[in-house]
């Protein structure tokens, strides 16, 4: 039998063998400007007038009775020409335009309104995302001093940043003036930006792209027919219009493989590929950067960005709006854009629609440049303000870290004695909408949920044993160390290939019609970010078993072994981390289902509830402002008690479908222990049994992203 290759170490360093210049994570989202102003006509010529102090419910533009301005109009009726394409070269920076000039509908005092408006929303936001960010440093407090879950993960937690592999090549798009199909040279970014350049010769050169847009918020399709019907509805046209469209009106010539970025508050993106393979590999890596984008947030774990989503949720139930939905895809700037554009559609259309001149499609993608420009003045006031509370964030945080955490234990006594009155006092009409409303619908979510769960984790163990497989299979069959540093780089680079992991996401869209007509009724309306949540669930699982594996691996093999020997020990080490993989498998499982059955019912109760029970919430406000901490508030509390109640009656449903009696109840919201008990940072079993394998000198000890410098010993041809 054959020996291994020798190699330069004493062991056959797995980690050594993945490349080093991998692309970076997801950087912070740059402030984005608004469009340049175009030639509108001279200054002050029929203007578009501008209400004055006009408050949060104003419209964000409040045109003459005659409609827009007549240099807006004549723009508007020139339809793809002037609106669509603009003139002349694209201009450069951030934007996605169809090459045109930056030419904006709106003037300089409109989109100082916009700004204007999105500093009201900023003043009203920030005295909740700063009550949220005590909140959230007392829960993090409170988790760290409070008792651990018995069992916590087993699979060591992968240190490498979520992103999408970088994706180029030849495409055309739908550009110019006029507008036709044009070919450029597209590049979707790691970080999920998407760049085109007249040729790929401008983008090896270092030169700024045509356009460019970061991927947030958009849907992909692939259908013309699906995409010219959404266009057709944003601006319906009486039966007259549309006879007088030309023939070959706007994309009505047939493209064979199309991919058309639709975004509801932004220009859209018409692009085609030139075969239908081409068109599969982007239409993957469009909807992993869409992913990536949107669910920033969701991700991280730090206490300002829970406390950002706790208070944009807040902010919007004191606005009346409590059925959860897709605003929160995004960075903190882009979500506080998105609540804006909401606020000021309705108003947007109803002021500007009769005032856009031309027909048919052309007449709806006017109004997409329309919405492009509102955008990015709004976009550009909600980057400023956030930038300009940073340095008092900074401060707050640091400030309320040395306040609270010696007052702790106080703060969480009196916080469950008064939860203790509150659901006494509460507890007649709580129950009585979770028996009329939540109880007759939870074991079908609840099943549902677990349904979906259950098909895309095993689809991820599939292929992780795939996986394992294939290594100990090259292994035996091959000595060749360069050919077994091509598998082990694949193996781990295997959760951010959207190929194979294609697969497992598409699991989830089984089940998204099925739960949006379980949720419909109680006013959820995020089945995008409960989507995007089970995916980014399977991905993070595949990469904490991929990094768990290499490491063992890592630990197991030395030059001493034969290859079969060496496949011998990687079968022992497929078999433990399967077996971790299962036991991990339960506990995201279970913080899956919680988590987004507290998505779909809580706002619903809390609505429900509005009316009595928070008349009740004055009685104990005395109480709560005496401690003088921004970290105790009765709304809260109030909250609190409501998802406690909330999450017994979920494990109850999950005890049953599980046919299991260990579903803890000291996850996120349960009022025995306050906040959830989050395992990320805790000791894995994967690191206490460092030493199960024999350990040889030289081999490395702690789990590192999987690209190493190239200074380790690598296996050798």
């Amino acid at each position: 039998m054959s020996a291994l290759p020798p190699s330069s170490k004493a062991s056959y360093d797995f980690l050594s063998l993945m490349p080093h210049n991998l692309p970076p994570g997801l950087p912070p989202q740059p402030p984005q400007k608004p469009l340049a102003l175009g030639n509108l006509g001279p200054r002050g010529a029929g203007r578009t007038q501008v209400r004055r102090g006009a408050g949060p419910g104003a419209g964000p533009l409040n045109p003459p009775r005659s409609g827009l301005s007549a240099a807006t109009q004549v723009l508007l009726s020139r339809g793809t020409r002037a609106v669509v394409a603009g003139r002349g070269r694209g201009a450069r920076g951030d934007r996605s335009r169809m090459g045109g000039r930056p030419s904006s509908p709106l003037d300089k005092q409109q989109r100082q309104h916009l700004r204007d408006q999105m500093d009201t929303l900023l003043r009203n936001f920030l005295p909740c995302y700063r009550r949220q960010l005590a909140a959230s440093v007392l829960r993090q407090i409170s988790r760290e001093l409070g008792p651990q879950e018995p069992a916590g993960s087993q699979l060591l937690r992968s240190k490498k940043l979520p992103r999408v592999r970088e994706h180029q090549g030849p495409l055309t798009q739908f550009r110019g003036h006029p507008p036709r199909w044009q070919p450029i040279f597209c590049v979707l970014r790691g970080d999920g930006r998407l760049e085109w350049f007249s040729h790929k010769e401008e983008y090896e050169n270092g030169n700024r792209p045509l356009g460019s847009t970061a991927l947030t918020g958009y849907t992909l399709l692939t259908s013309q027919r699906e995409y010219l019907y959404l266009l057709d509805a944003l601006c319906p046209a009486s039966l007259g219009d549309r006879t007088q469209e030309e023939p070959d009106s706007l994309l009505e010539v047939p493209v064979r493989f199309p991919l058309f970025l639709q975004h509801p508050f932004r220009r859209h993106l018409c692009f085609s590929a030139a075969t239908r393979e081409a068109q599969h590999a982007w239409r993957l890596a469009l909807q992993g950067g869409i992913r990536l984008r949107g669910t920033v947030l969701q991700r991280s774990q730090a206490p300002a960005a829970r406390a950002f989503l706790d208070a944009v949720r807040l902010y919007r139930q004191h606005q009346g709006h409590f059925g959860d939905d897709d605003v929160t895809l995004g960075s903190d700037a882009e979500v506080l854009t998105a609540v804006l554009m909401r606020e000021q559609l309705p108003a947007l259309r109803a002021q500007t629609l009769p005032g856009l001149q031309g027909a048919g499609r052309a007449r709806a993608w006017a109004w997409t440049e329309l919405l492009e420009a509102v955008h990015a003045a709004v976009l550009a006031g909600a980057s400023a303000g956030l930038r300009a509370f940073q340095p008092e964030k900074d401060e707050l945080l640091a400030t309320l870290e040395k306040t609270i955490r010696p007052d702790v234990d106080q703060l969480l006594r009196l916080r469950a004695r008064v939860a203790g009155r509150m659901r006494t006092d509460i507890k007649g009409p709580l129950e009585s909408c979770l028996r009329q409303h939540v109880d007759p619908q939870l074991p079908r979510v609840a099943q549902t949920l677990l349904d979906t769960v259950e098909a895309l984790l095993e689809v991820v163990r599939t292929l992780l044993a795939q996986g394992m497989d294939r290594l100990s299979g090259h292994l035996r069959q091959s000595p060749s160390g360069t050919r077994l540093r091509r598998e082990v780089y694949a193996f781990g680079e295997m959760p951010w290939d959207l190929g194979p992991m294609q697969t497992c996401y598409r699991e989830t869209e089984r089940s998204r019609g099925r739960l949006g007509q379980l949720a419909a009724p109680f006013g959820f309306l995020g089945m995008q970010s409960l989507m995007f949540a089970a995916q980014d669930l399977a991905q993070q699982l595949m990469a904490d078993a991929v990094a768990t594996f290499l490491q063992l691996a890592d630990q197991c093999l030395t030059t001493a072994l034969n290859c079969d020997q060496a496949a011998q020990r990687l079968e022992r080490v497929r078999g433990r981390v399967l077996k971790k993989f299962e036991s991990d498998s339960g506990l995201v499982q279970r913080r899956f289902i919680r988590s987004w059955g507290l998505c779909i019912f809580l706002p619903f109760v809390l609505s429900q509830l509005e009316p009595s029970c928070r008349k009740e919430l004055r009685e104990f406000e005395g109480d709560v402002l005496a401690v003088g901490s921004q970290a105790l508030t009765t709304e809260g509390i109030y909250e609190d008690v409501i998802r406690g109640c909330l999450l017994q009656r979920i494990d109850r449903e999950l005890k049953k479908a599980l046919g299991a009696s260990d579903v803890s109840c000291t996850l996120d919201g349960c009022l025995e222990v306050p906040w959830e008990q989050e395992e990320a940072d805790e000791e894995t079993e994967a690191e206490r049994e460092g030493a199960a394998c024999p350990r040889q000198p030289g081999s490395g000890a702690q789990i590192q992203p999987l690209g190493p410098s190239p200074s380790r010993g690598t296996l050798q041809s």
